[in-house]
């Protein structure tokens, strides 16, 4: 009985829950995912594969690292200081940091600790060369070592020097490093012995300290040595120097006065000194003497301190004022025309005379003094031109002889910086302990717990290394069988056969051809399995199909569905609706996420338009909404971009475009394989000539379902069909 394809899953379902089951463990989970619970069951099934191994290394190692010689580490440390006693300074000065500021001057002195020389000094205090520790030739040569020495891997002690084989076995238990962002730096030994371990460490740091002071002392040796040539050339060079100055000196008459001034231009400075005080005297007389006159010539009273201090002036003013006052007494009983009123008046004019002519006198002597003033300002200028006119003349000598004087200063002061640098390098020299740049901070001591082997991390790591190593294998294993092209699990479906490439018209005949039952040993698969088989094995021929159909949209969808469900159980597959389906929507968690026509429009993204199908591990993506009115947002040139997006992530790309003829045959068609679900009342005729029409516009293969509905009949007719 035909049934419809509405009730295909319903049929198909019961089927996939009946389906034979594989031996327990052998489960398979769909290629790309990773199925926890199956590798875990994997592991446990094999896990005598896992635990033996494991158990096995846990006793070995625990006995490997009990027969073991322990060895014990002795650390010293020493700080890189670099100051100084004050005490031990010969030149008095207070200690300062002689450390080098640079980044290198730490890991140069820990080299300075892996220097051979220091390594000979060491080796030979604690006589280690006649320990089998450090020369294994003394226990004997293990024949592991002289088949490992015989193919190159290791190196012959026999055909070594006592002092490599030491050397080598010192350098091997040595470790010297800079603590980091510090001045520390820290020595360790091993050694089977922690007696030794600790000695020879404190030895390390011990003998780095006076390496450092034989050095300080050769170099003060070697530097006084040099300072010594040096300063004898000196002398000679200043004595020479000062000789030339003052020969030059004497030579040029460039004598040096007072405050270290040439006589020339102290006397030039003496001159214009007295010049100055000439003047000043020249113009104070004159000013006296003319304020003088103008005071007699007007009749004022003459106040001028000159005038005042004469003794004559002041006789002759205190007369007049006698005068004045016995003329105002007798004005009182006497007349103006009285004989003695006369006598007093005429007195008192001879007294006014005399004072008048007494200061045109003094004006006098002041001008004459103006005048000496006068003579003696010329005297002064002309004294100094002349002195000038001389310095000027020996403005060339006294260059020279400043440049002569410059050249002696310099060699005296570099000779006294070299006798202030002889006396320290001698002192430094003579003294017992010569200051170092280092000090011991912690000294080794003796230690009880060995360094080697850690017997618990040892056990735990190399337990643990070898519990993944197995888990690993088993894992990589199983993920190797489940990937294999031919693996259990998947049954080998009814193919449908395969379309090849041939002329249209034979094409058109294998159309029409009546189907063959197919024969098997297992049970029949239905139609679409044959389908979904044969795009599994298309490659890239079967990434991208459309499903199309004679009329019945509603059918078309549910053929869609259905085969793109059977896809998503072996690959990652998606259902894209272009007719606008409800069937689709309802079948979606995501019932009224947006759609294709809202991404043409820009109303949402990728990321919101894709959904998950409620009953599998398909992908939805819907028409969106008003996809049935607008159709034009599907026929955009931007749904081609968004299919080639998909065909890039997903690995079938089902196109759901029911009876759609409104949308372009290229965005169909192109690189895409046509499925068409006919209608019962298409006949041959008409199915091959749709064929044809499919191929014509660009499919490159196309499947013709037997009809409406009808996918379970197991020996169900098809119509193949190939470009």
């Amino acid at each position: 009985m035909r049934t419809s394809l509405r009730d295909y899953w319903s049929q198909i379902a019961p089927r996939r829950a009946a389906a034979p089951r594989v031996p327990h463990g052998d489960a398979v989970p769909p290629p790309g995912d990773l199925d926890l619970r199956h590798i875990g069951t994997a592991l446990w099934r094999k896990r005598a594969w896992i635990v033996v191994p494991t158990l096995l290394t846990l006793v070995v190692s625990f006995v490997a690292v009990n027969m073991m010689t322990p060895k014990y580490r002795s650390e010293a440390r020493i700080l890189l200081d670099g100051r100084e006693n004050v005490f031990l300074q010969p030149t008095g000065g207070r200690g300062e940091d002689r450390i080098a500021s640079d980044p290198e001057a730490v890991p140069s002195q820990v080299q300075l600790l892996l220097s051979r020389e220091l390594a000979r000094e060491v080796i030979a205090k604690n006589k280690l060369a006649t320990l089998p520790e450090f020369d294994p030739v003394l226990k004997g040569v293990s024949p592991l070592k002289s088949v490992l020495a015989l193919i190159g891997v290791a190196r012959d002690p026999l055909k070594m020097t006592p002092d490599e084989r030491v050397m080598e076995s010192y350098y091997a238990r040595l470790t010297a490093y800079a603590v980091d962002k510090s001045r520390v730096m820290v020595v360790e030994f091993t050694s089977s012995d922690p007696e030794l371990a600790a000695r020879v460490a404190n030895s390390v740091v011990e003998g780095y300290l006076v390496l450092q002071q034989a050095a300080r002392q050769d170099q003060a040796k070697a530097a006084s040595q040099w300072l010594a040539g040096e300063i004898d050339k000196l002398r000679d060079k200043v004595a020479a120097a000062e000789r030339r100055a003052e020969d030059f000196r004497s030579k040029s008459s460039l004598f040096v006065g007072t405050n270290n001034t040439s006589l020339s231009n102290q006397q030039l400075s003496e001159l214009t000194t007295q010049l100055n005080a000439a003047r000043a005297q020249k113009s104070d007389a004159e000013t006296k003497a003319r304020l003088i006159r103008e005071m007699v010539q007007r009749g004022q009273p003459i106040e001028s301190s000159e005038i005042l201090n004469s003794e004559l002036i002041r006789r002759l003013s205190e007369q007049r004022v006698t005068l004045r006052a016995q003329l105002a007494e007798q004005s009182t009983t006497l007349l103006g025309n009285h004989p003695r009123i006369k006598e007093l008046r005429a007195q008192l004019a001879d007294l006014d005379r005399q004072l008048r002519d007494e200061a045109l006198k003094i004006s006098r002597s002041l001008e004459n003094d103006a005048r000496i003033a006068g003579a003696r300002v010329d005297a002064l200028t002309a004294n100094l031109d002349q002195f000038k006119r001389q310095a000027a003349s020996t403005n060339t000598e006294d260059v020279q002889l400043r440049a002569l004087e410059r050249e002696a200063r310099a060699e005296r002061e570099l000779l006294e910086s070299y006798l202030a640098k002889y006396r320290e390098a001698t002192t430094r020299e003579n003294m017992e302990a010569a200051p170092v740049e280092s000090r011991i901070i912690s000294r080794a001591v003796v230690t009880n717990t060995p360094a080697s082997p850690k017997k618990l991390p040892v056990v735990l790591i190399s337990t643990l290394a070898m519990l993944m190593l197995t888990a690993g294998i088993v894992v990589t294993s199983e993920l190797l069988r489940l990937t294999a092209p031919g693996r259990a699990g998947v049954p080998e479906a009814k193919r449908a056969e395969p379309v090849l490439p041939r002329p249209q018209a034979a094409m058109v005949a294998a159309a029409a051809q009546p189907p063959q039952p197919a024969a098997s040993a297992g049970p029949a698969l239905s139609e679409l399995e044959q389908v979904a088989a044969e795009l599994r094995g298309a490659g890239e021929g079967g990434r991208k199909v459309t499903m199309l159909g004679g009329g019945n949209v509603a059918a078309v969808t549910e053929a869609a569905l259905a085969l793109a469900r059977l896809l998503a159980q072996d690959a990652k597959t998606v259902l894209v609706d272009l007719s606008g389906a409800a069937e689709l929507a309802e079948a979606s968690q995501e019932p009224a996420a947006p759609g294709l026509a809202d991404l043409m429009r820009g109303d949402a993204s990728f990321g919101d338009i894709v959904t998950r199908d409620r009953a599998s591990r398909l992908h939805l993506v819907n028409a969106g909404s008003g996809a049935r009115t607008d159709r034009a947002a599907l026929a955009s040139p931007r749904l081609t971009l968004a299919l080639d997006a998909l065909l890039r992530v997903y690995d079938h790309v089902v196109l759901d475009a029911g009876g759609a003829t409104d949308l372009p045959a290229a965005l169909l068609a192109t690189r895409a394989r046509a499925v068409v679900v006919p209608t019962p009342v298409m006949d041959g005729a008409a199915r091959r000539e749709m064929c044809e029409q499919l191929l014509a516009i660009g499919f490159a293969a196309v499947t013709m379902l037997d009809g409406e509905g009808d996918g379970a009949a197991p020996d169900a007719a098809r119509a193949p069909a190939a470009a």
